[in-house]
């Protein structure tokens, strides 16, 4: 089986994409000014409260299934040893509450080292409209007990920090990457322009102990789509939506270390607006980059995935059905195996969607849609450990479901 395009005749389906992103249900786009208080940091103080369903998920060397959720400004984890048929007592993060991003694109992020180090980042949203924080916490005794939380962006600006992203090279090392308005405002107290806000990271080197300085990785980016982290060889690389110009808004990644900044795909897609629709990036086991991403630009519309070696890039591959709002992808990666999980809603009802490799992306599954839902849906969360293939995904009605991928 051959890489495959699933979805001919893209370009006939523009307008209905472009209507799709304009109602909000496919990577929807806001001007800078009307941002949802939710991903800009403002704190939420008129809406009703309603279920926190954006949850992060993570696997740790002994199988268990680790999860984090948000329930009244409380950061709660706990494990699983049966594939998520019962679930251990939450144990809370943050014993103070906090005004905490859990929806949509911004979530708490769960790593888990070899040596049982959770580690757990976050933005807390500030009550002064658009501000935040990014905020970290570690437990070194299997989760029973977390530090106190402390704030990474040493900047002290009442200012914009989110989406937030975290990784861990599976022993000491974490690197921590987010949106930094910090640059922005500095050069509006000067009297000078500033296209977009900038990516800030923080590096540990002793198992999250401590963290060294805020290191600036690049300006001019996209204001509010999620960053991604992989951790590779050469260090960790970042994924982001970055300013090309003024308004074209394009992924882009590089390596933390050395900051040699690389542009994902020539898309093309001019708006100065913000998708609200960040990408993903996954190491396989040959240091091969997995990267999927959602555009709506000139050269091309939908989700796309392609492979990062050096300089060298595969082709775009298409997938999922615009005419169903396909959309927030993530990938997974373990050895030659490649797991790419969107959503997409037919009218009725919301699916998980997989897509499964297990040479490295050569070839594919056909797309499959492994659950369904009829209520508010969470994106789902691809994992792979020890050869499986699972997905995670917290909906309404259902709750936190765990499903193999044949």
């Amino acid at each position: 089986m051959s890489i495959m395009k699933m979805v001919p005749g893209r370009r006939n389906l523009a307008r209905v994409a472009t209507l799709l992103l304009l109602s909000g249900n496919a990577g929807t786009a806001f001007s800078h000014e009307h941002m949802p208080s939710g991903d800009r940091g403002q704190a939420v103080v008129t809406r009703p409260a309603k279920p926190a369903l954006a949850i992060s998920a993570t696997t740790d060397a002994q199988g268990r299934i680790w999860l984090a959720r948000v329930e009244k400004q409380t950061i709660l984890v706990s494990h699983s040893t049966d594939d998520g048929q019962h679930f251990s007592v939450p144990v809370a993060v943050n014993t103070q509450p906090e005004n905490i991003g859990a929806e949509g694109e911004n979530r708490p992020k769960l790593a888990v080292t070899r040596n049982g180090t959770l580690h757990l980042t976050w933005t807390q949203l500030l009550s002064t409209p658009y501000t935040g924080e990014i905020r970290y916490a570690r437990s070194t005794d299997d989760g029973k007990h977390f530090s106190t939380p402390i704030t990474i962006n040493d900047d002290k600006r009442l200012t914009s920090h989110r989406f937030d992203s975290l990784v861990s090279d599976g022993g000491d090392r974490l690197a921590i990457a987010w949106l930094d308005g910090r640059d922005r405002d500095a050069a509006k107290e000067k009297g000078d322009k500033f296209a977009g806000v900038s990516v800030y990271f923080a590096r540990s080197d002793d198992n999250g102990a401590s963290f060294q300085a805020n290191r600036k990785l690049t300006g001019h980016t996209c204001e509010c789509c999620r960053t991604a982290l992989t951790w590779t060889t050469d260090g960790p690389v970042a994924l982001w939506r970055n300013l090309y110009g003024t308004t074209t808004r394009d992924f882009a990644l590089a390596h933390l270390d050395s900051g040699k900044l690389q542009r994902l795909a020539n898309d093309e897609w001019n708006i100065d607006a913000c998708p609200h629709h960040g990408g993903g990036i996954a190491t396989g086991g040959d240091g091969t980059l997995h990267a999927v991403w959602y555009t709506h630009g000139k050269n091309r519309q939908g989700l796309f995935y392609r492979q990062v070696n050096g300089e060298r890039m595969s082709a775009p591959m298409a997938f999922g059905d615009p005419l169903a709002q396909a959309g927030h992808a993530t990938v997974a990666a373990e050895g030659q195996a490649v797991l790419i999980t969107w959503r997409e809603f037919d009218g009725k009802a919301y699916g998980a969607m997989t897509l499964l490799s297990r040479d490295g992306g050569t070839h594919w599954s056909v797309p499959r849609r492994i659950a369904t839902t009829a209520d508010a849906a969470d994106y789902p969360i691809p994992l792979i450990h020890n050869g499986r293939a699972q997905i995670v995904w917290n909906t309404l009605r259902e709750g936190v479901r765990i499903m193999e991928v044949e």
